[in-house]
């Protein structure tokens, strides 16, 4: 029997395998309306900080916490942020304070501090005018002790398991389809890199490249693309997989667009997994991009118990081999046509490649440090062209698959 066929054979028999090691994946409950957050505010030092923030109706929160690093995790409904970026500048207690979606109708604040930090006082009050409410959230340095002793009590885990993606159930695919997993990088509360000159967020390019990907995919014959995201949402590393996994995808391309310090660094890359970064560069890379659920506040859990080792690491293996095979059916159909880093095809410990048995890239579309860059990742020609230039790579690479019997 040819590789690729035994490959689609074992995928298929641990996918059975992994299927109840898996967090499960929720069901879309209808559309809640927003809150409306429409201004704060934060005053404070190193021994205590006060955040205020308006609301235009009541909010209902709870709060959680978090080690290594420590965040104060505020948990609140689906809310739409209408705040100026400065009025939540760090300071005092927190170096990092970023809010937004987590899907499932919910929202979060995630307050990162320094060192051991408690709120002792957080309560809604009514605005004096009657038109709407603020969040008052009282923070105080705490010691070590005390600190782990609110850990020790508190019965929230905030894993991976207790966030529901936020969609509808999906139809199964087409029993011959050659089934595209097109993941559009961060959402929601993780913003991803910010442009040098637009300062647009990363996760609004990743999601209309995406989208433009899908629909040039889905004209191919033989062909289904689907999103992972279809809106602006977190998912956590772990889901996104899990979604591939569950919708039987032969492929799972992640999109991105990052930024580094050196802004005259600019091109498309395109990541493969390994245990070993192939260079600093790779290895900062997936590092940044594997804080995605820290960023989120959603602390790492262990990995589920695998009870085939020897089989899950044989099709892991097999997995690698057909991820180079498409990121170098990527790079040939982009070299003269779009701008590539040096060493174009690199890799490292990237956690959203992590899927045993789906073949998987991760594609850094440019950087949105360079100003070239940025401005090719905001035209939505560029993004038709470079579209284009990928559909052809995948079905390069799946023409190859199927004449050796894949």
């Amino acid at each position: 029997m040819r590789m690729i066929a035994r490959h689609c054979g074992l995928r298929r028999l641990v996918a059975a395998v992994l299927f109840l090691l898996l967090p499960v994946v929720g069901v879309h409950a209808g559309e809640p309306v927003p809150l409306l957050a429409y201004a704060a505010r934060i005053a404070g030092d190193d021994a205590r900080t006060r955040l205020v923030i308006e609301f235009d109706r009541e909010p209902v929160f709870s709060v959680h916490y978090v080690a290594n690093p420590v965040r104060i995790i505020v948990d609140l409904p689906e809310t739409s942020f209408g705040l100026k970026p400065e009025s939540l500048e760090p300071r005092g207690l927190f170096d990092a304070i970023r809010y937004g979606g987590m899907g499932a109708g919910a929202s979060r604040l995630v307050l990162s501090a320094k060192e051991p930090t408690e709120l002792t006082h957080a309560e809604v009050k009514p605005m004096e005018d009657g038109k709407g409410f603020r969040l008052v959230l009282d923070a105080e340095r705490i010691g070590q002790d005390r600190f782990d002793k609110i850990l020790a009590e508190q019965k929230w885990t905030g894993t991976v398991r207790a966030v529901k993606t936020d969609r509808p159930a999906a139809a199964p695919a087409k029993a011959d389809a050659f089934v595209i997993a097109i993941d559009a990088g961060h959402g929601g509360i993780d913003t991803g890199a910010i442009g040098s000159v637009t300062k647009t967020e990363e996760k609004h390019v990743t999601l209309a490249f995406a989208k433009e990907l899908v629909e040039t995919l889905n004209r191919e014959p033989g062909i289904e693309a689907f999103l992972t995201r279809e809106r602006d949402e977190f998912l956590s590393l772990p889901q996104r997989v899990q979604i591939a996994r569950l919708r039987g995808s032969s492929l799972f391309i992640s999109l991105h667009a990052d930024t580094l310090k050196q802004r005259d660094i600019r091109g498309a890359t395109v990541y493969t997994i390994s245990d070993k970064a192939s260079d600093h560069l790779a290895a900062d890379l997936a590092a940044r991009e594997n804080l995605s659920d820290e960023i989120a506040g959603i602390p790492l859990e262990s990995e589920p118990a695998e009870v085939a080792d020897i089989l899950i690491d044989l099709t892991r293996r097999e997995t690698q081999a057909f991820s180079v095979n498409l990121a170098r059916s990527v790079i040939a159909s982009f070299e003269g046509q779009i701008k590539l880093i040096n060493n174009p095809h690199r890799h490292a410990g990237f956690r959203v490649l992590q899927a045993p048995d789906v073949p998987s890239v991760l594609l850094e579309l440019g950087f949105m440090s360079n100003k070239e860059d940025e401005k090719q990742l905001l035209d939505p020609e560029w993004r038709k062209k470079v579209s284009a230039l990928l559909a052809a790579a995948v079905q390069s690479y799946r023409n190859t698959a199927v004449a050796n019997g894949g």
